[in-house]
């Protein structure tokens, strides 16, 4: 059966306007990171705590948005052809929010254990957050142009590559740093832990926007 041009516009709208309310809150779950690592830098045990209680509240809100984007999929059904790019797209996305949980469970673990850290690391790794959060709003924009042709969509995902390419360089200056740092081998493991989800964040960010370029062909 062939649809009208106008339905299959409007099923189109309904997963990207799914997928676009699934990033925000993956974004907003994304912001909390660096002033997190903010908290961790200065010792603030309390606000620590407190934004890793929103940022695991936020990760459900992200679980929540990403089961109705699948539902929104479903209803759609075979009407929309790219619906895998879109689900694919946002199964990539909703694993920044959970690796950001991660990193903020291992930033107060480490916290809560009191272990010294040098400020030249913690500073480091405020300077590497940012970077990370940088990337996944650049995704943002990736997505808000979406509508506005292939072209403009392609500019903003080569933003993202480059926006990664960045944090992949601060990640190795600085897992070399901890490396060579004289840091007991518990933190020490954490921290790298740590490192690699930052990284594993904005590797996510980049992989979304490959899938962003594939859906402004459909759009």
């Amino acid at each position: 059966m062939v649809l009208p041009a106008e339905t299959e516009e409007r099923v189109k709208r309904r997963a990207l306007n799914a997928c676009q309310d699934n990033l925000r809150k993956v974004v907003d779950v994304s912001r909390k990171i660096p002033q997190l690592v903010e908290h961790f830098a200065s010792g603030d045990k309390d606000n620590a705590r407190r934004l890793f209680s929103e940022i695991r509240t936020g990760e459900e809100e992200v679980i929540k948005a990403r089961r109705m984007v699948s539902q929104e999929l479903a209803e759609i059904g075979a009407i929309l052809i790219a619906r895998e790019d879109f689900l694919r797209f946002t199964n990539l996305s909703s694993e920044i929010a959970d690796f950001s949980e991660g990193i903020a469970y291992y930033l107060v673990e480490i916290m809560e254990h009191n272990w010294a850290i040098p400020t030249e690391i913690k500073n480091d790794l405020l300077k590497l957050s940012l970077a990370v959060l940088d990337s996944v709003l650049k995704l943002r924009e990736t997505m808000m142009v979406l509508n506005y042709g292939s072209q403009k969509t392609l500019e903003r995902a080569k933003d993202v590559e480059i926006a990664e390419r960045i944090v992949d360089d601060q990640y190795r200056v600085l897992a070399i740093k901890v490396l060579n740092s004289k840091l007991e081998v518990p933190v020490l493991l954490l921290l790298r832990d740590v490192l690699q989800l930052l990284e594993n964040s904005a590797d996510k960010a980049e992989d979304a926007a490959d899938v962003a370029r594939m859906l402004s062909f459909i759009m």
